[in-house]
């Protein structure tokens, strides 16, 4: 069932499109945000992680062109670009879209023919409040070449591509949650990933509720400076020790009994 919220602003993008484009979208695509219930920064540690979609969205909408050219209206940034497909540099001006131009990049890198686009977006999930808003730009994104270039993508596939665009093309070193909740939830469903082998279950909720967030808009800098953390903790344990650092999952019973480094 959609909420006000979600057709206010389907109503929003679409009209938004119609006077960028003087037409009609072809697709209007969804993607959510979400909320981590079980488990930080072990997704780029081979851990467990339980995350669930919430009810703020990226909406998208999009048709195709005939010509490699994507043109994209970022209502929220009051911006537009466009850039070839045959010329994806990462930007250091507009660089909001840098998740349209990794996505492709991505997609592309992977043996994927993609048709040009004229694309609007619009979103309520926070940018920086911790909620995986670029995240869900990207699966909105991968989900309209998807659509538009018949692309034959599953979930995990597509969320592996966004999660190689996150990591290679914008530079965020991301583990692969985000991009698994958005592209496999279900509503009223958490997700139990592994993120060693990157199987998932889907885990009945049995309540729902709206969830807020006060984190600061220094998200970004501050998850960047727990990696450096993470890495510089691995780093002096292995000088102490001569031992080459790895996930605790790896180690044995009989080397945790004896305090042994794996």
């Amino acid at each position: 069932m959609q909420d006000d919220s979600l057709i206010s602003l389907r109503d929003k993008v679409v009209a938004a499109f119609q006077a960028e484009f003087n037409a009609q979208p072809e697709v209007v695509i969804t993607a959510p945000g979400r909320v981590n219930i079980i488990g930080e920064h072990t997704d780029y540690n081979e851990g467990f992680v339980l995350p669930a979609a919430i009810n703020r969205q990226v909406v998208l909408a999009a048709s195709k062109r005939r010509d490699r050219l994507v043109h994209v209206r970022a209502l929220d940034f009051d911006d537009a670009v466009e850039f070839s497909l045959d010329d994806r540099q990462r930007q250091a001006v507009s660089r909001w879209s840098n998740y349209q131009r990794g996505v492709a990049w991505a997609l592309e890198s992977e043996g994927y023919s993609l048709p040009g686009m004229n694309m609007a977006l619009t979103s309520d999930v926070p940018i920086g409040s911790g909620l995986s808003s670029s995240a869900a730009i990207e699966l909105a994104t991968c989900a309209a070449f998807q659509e538009l270039g018949g692309l034959v993508l599953d979930g995990v596939r597509r969320a592996l591509i966004c999660q190689k665009a996150e990591n290679e093309f914008v530079g965020m070193h991301c583990g692969i949650m985000d991009q698994y909740i958005i592209s496999l939830g279900k509503e009223n469903h958490a997700l139990l990933i592994d993120c060693r082998d990157l199987g998932y279950q889907l885990v009945p909720l049995w309540a729902c509720g709206r969830c807020a967030t006060s984190r600061p808009p220094c998200l970004r800098n501050a998850r960047e400076a727990s990696r450096r953390m993470c890495a510089s903790a691995a780093g002096t344990w292995s000088a102490k020790t001569s031992a080459h650092w790895m996930p605790c999952r790896r180690c044995s019973k009989a080397k945790w009994k004896r305090w042994e480094p794996c």
